[in-house]
C-alpha cells in the first residue's frame, strides 16, 4: 500500500502514450505540462512546464531531448534554449526557468503530483 497521499497525484496519461527519448503534452490541474520519457536515465520520466518563456509559446514537449554534460535537457523548438529536465533551469540564461513537477509511473499510469510545482522564472 502506498503511504503517500494518493489524492495529490493526478493521472495524466498511460505508459503506452509515452515515446522513448521524446516528449508529450498533457493537460493537468496546473495547466499544460510536457512529459518526457528517457528510459536510460535513473528517473526515466520527467515533467516540466510546456510553455517556453523565451519563445512565448507552449512548445517544449516538441523539443529535442538530449543531455548537456550529463544533464538531461530539452532544446526548445523555437530558439533552441536548453532547459534542464531535472530543475527547469535554462542553461543559456540563469534568469529563465520553467516549472518542474513531481511525476511517477504507477501500475502503467503516469501520475503528476497536483501540488508538486516549483516556481518558474521569466526573462525580464
Amino acid at each position: 500500500m502506498n503511504t503517500e497521499h494518493d489524492s495529490q497525484w493526478q493521472v495524466v496519461c498511460s505508459r503506452s502514450d509515452l515515446v522513448p527519448e521524446a516528449g508529450v503534452a498533457v493537460w493537468t490541474q496546473a495547466g499544460p505540462v510536457a512529459i518526457f520519457y528517457l528510459p536510460d536515465t535513473p528517473e526515466q520520466i520527467f515533467a516540466i512546464e510546456h510553455y517556453d518563456p523565451v519563445g512565448g509559446a507552449s512548445v517544449l514537449a516538441r523539443g529535442i531531448v538530449g543531455d548537456v554534460q550529463g544533464e538531461p535537457v530539452v532544446a526548445s523548438p523555437l530558439y533552441k534554449q536548453h532547459f534542464s529536465l531535472r530543475s527547469g533551469q535554462c542553461l543559456e540564461d540563469e534568469r529563465v526557468s520553467v516549472s518542474c513537477f513531481e511525476v511517477r509511473l504507477d501500475k502503467g499510469q503516469v501520475q503528476l503530483r497536483a501540488h508538486g510545482r516549483k516556481k518558474a522564472s521569466r526573462a525580464a
